[in-house]
């Protein structure tokens, strides 16, 4: 199998990597197993400072999310004027605002963007396996302090114009509305139909030799496009193999 594609194995091992590092550094990741069934997914939950951009966050074609629910092996529908992505996507993520570790189950960020209204965000992150894509997808939801759901606009208009602009432009990391595969309510998804394009360049420039966390290097790439940044400090001490005896180990 290319190195560029994750199958389920090599996926759980990538998040019990990930899973030592979070709790030496105290990043509040947790792997959450679902009742009656083998499956399960890491998750993290933040409280960020974003700033609401007023002015349109995307075209209006294009941006409702699919009427019908998507489960995590569902095949990605064809899409119009899909165009190549450039190299640059990749090098946009600039590692300098990578935050640094955060204490428990928070991480106070901020997303400047001028203009708009500073509102404080309960976000919730899920990741999960895609047997269809063989890649890790990145599931989100935001919540007002006072308990409202953001709607799939106001999640658009809470990105950087500067991500915003190359999501719009490219089917990459479209964000959409859809059914959670494991839990069956609605959140937002990072669409994976590119991932393993855009991850192929990026493990390509990792050295061939020192031991590669896939599912880092990827939210390493796709998390600031929501506001969730990775340490820097997880780049350092990864071990090529998990402690058999890990408590954080998914089962």
């Amino acid at each position: 199998m290319s190195r560029c594609v994750l199958d389920e194995e090599s996926f759980r091992l990538c998040c019990r990597l990930l899973l030592q590092r979070s709790e030496q550094l105290r990043d509040g990741w947790s792997w959450k197993a679902v009742q009656g069934s083998e499956e399960g997914y890491l998750r993290k939950t933040a409280l960020r400072s974003v700033v609401i951009d007023p002015s349109p966050a995307r075209d209006q074609e294009g941006s409702g999310s699919d009427s019908e629910p998507r489960t995590s092996c569902q095949s990605c529908p064809d899409q119009q004027g899909r165009e190549k992505e450039e190299s640059t996507l990749v090098a946009s993520v600039d590692t300098d605002r990578v935050s640094g570790a955060i204490d428990d189950d928070e991480d106070d960020g901020v997303c400047t963007v001028s203009g708009g209204s500073s509102q404080v965000l309960q976000y919730e992150y899920h990741i999960l396996h895609s047997c269809s894509y063989a890649a890790p997808v990145l599931y989100f939801r935001a919540f007002t302090q006072e308990g409202r759901s953001l709607s799939l606009e106001e999640v658009w208009s809470s990105v950087h114009p500067s991500f915003r602009l190359r999501l719009q432009s490219s089917p990459l990391n479209t964000i959409t509305l859809q059914e959670h595969p494991l839990l069956g309510q609605p959140f937002f998804m990072l669409h994976p139909c590119r991932t393993e394009e855009f991850m192929r360049p990026v493990l390509q420039a990792q050295d061939q030799h020192r031991p590669v966390n896939y599912v880092l290097s990827w939210l390493s790439v796709v998390g600031p496009v929501v506001g969730l940044d990775v340490p820097l400090k997880y780049s350092t001490q990864l071990c090529p193999a998990a402690s058999p005896g890990s408590s954080t180990e998914p089962n």
